[in-house]
């Protein structure tokens, strides 16, 4: 008695807590819609001005031999400011519009919660049998985002927020040799201009791995698909996809369940593993989504992938929860030297 006295109390913190996390979303939401509009028509102001700007330095150039070279100066400082400005602001906006995407997904995740908790309430006699398993499920997937964001975290840091920091660097150096090196200066914007095209690809690339479109468009087999080849076309390891099956849509969040493992499956035999080849058969049965994904590479001892450095860097236990959530099965096979291959299933009804 109490023993489950004490769990019920926890439960009703833990859904106090979701209240309060729920209203605290929704008003940092508000806030986030406010920058997003504001941070818009920063970017409309500063598409005009760029606009402006370029033009005027084609005139400049025009007559490059006979201007003032504080003109050209002016021109070239004034194109450089307006669209490294339009760069950031364009970043700021997707970064916002990602943000609000992430926190709208979580204010529905715990409204589903604290629906889930009052129908709970409101049939007393199943609580008291669904009491124990209620609690821990609320609890992995609170932490399981919490996990996820994190991850975002680290790789918006690692990513764009690097890139972003460099072509500063490279645009302070363009600064000072325009009046020692004119020449010398010419060069740096023109790698300046190809290393932004890059980040800018980068960005793109980053954001279509935090939600594709075409997930919610077409559904899981031709965003694999796509993933697939932009995969193949930028990482060293060549992934084979073999599909089976009869291709149709299932539950979103399912889809969504199967994408983002496949996605971190990749990017382990790919970072950890150092793979040079990776199969991921895919099979859409009637009843059950079976998926498997095998690399060549490394290899692990089975106990490293389940605790340790590897088992965190990999995150094999939190792919395991997060199937298991959604009804599914998983399994892992590998031993040093011969590779390692995760499989999955998860239920389609």
């Amino acid at each position: 008695m109490v023993a489950q006295a004490q769990a019920e109390a926890s439960f009703q913190q833990l859904l106090e807590d979701c209240r309060k996390e729920y209203e605290q979303i929704q008003t940092e939401l508000k806030e986030v819609n406010l920058l997003i509009q504001q941070t818009a028509g920063e970017v409309e102001r500063l598409s005009q001005r760029n606009v402006q700007a370029t033009n005027r330095l084609r005139q400049v150039e025009s007559v490059f031999e006979t201007i003032p070279r504080e003109d050209i100066r002016e021109a070239y400082t004034a194109v450089m400011e307006t669209q490294q400005r339009l760069f950031t602001m364009r970043g700021q906006l997707e970064k916002l519009q990602s943000e609000q995407r992430n926190m709208e997904r979580y204010a529905r995740l715990l409204r589903r919660v604290l629906e889930l908790a009052q129908a709970e309430v409101s049939l007393p006699d199943q609580a008291e049998e669904a009491g124990e398993e209620a609690v821990p499920t609320v609890v992995r997937i609170i932490e399981a985002q919490e996990r996820e964001r994190k991850q975002m975290a680290r790789q918006i840091h690692d990513g764009p927020a690097q890139a972003l920091t460099n072509l500063v660097l490279q645009a302070e150096i363009c600064e000072r040799l325009f009046d020692t090196n004119p020449d010398r200066a010419r060069e740096e914007l023109a790698n300046l201009k190809t290393a932004v095209a890059a980040t800018f690809q980068k960005v793109r690339r980053f954001i279509s791995d935090l939600r594709p479109m075409m997930l919610d468009d077409l559904g899981l087999v031709p965003t694999l698909k796509r993933y697939i080849e932009g995969f193949n076309e930028t990482n060293e390891p060549q992934v084979n996809l073999l599909f089976t099956g009869r291709e149709r849509r299932i539950a979103p969040y399912k889809e969504v369940t199967v994408f983002r493992v496949v996605q971190t499956l990749l990017a382990n035999a790919r970072d950890v593993s150092h793979a040079s080849n990776i199969e991921v058969s895919l099979d859409m049965g009637e009843d059950r989504v079976r998926v498997a994904v095998e690399d060549d590479g490394t290899g692990f001892e089975v106990e490293e992938l389940t605790s340790g450095p590897i088992a965190e860097q990999m995150g094999l236990n939190t792919l395991r929860e997060r199937v298991e959530m959604v009804g599914g099965e998983f399994w892992v096979e590998s031993s040093p030297g011969r590779g390692t291959r995760v499989s999955f299933e998860i239920p389609i009804s």
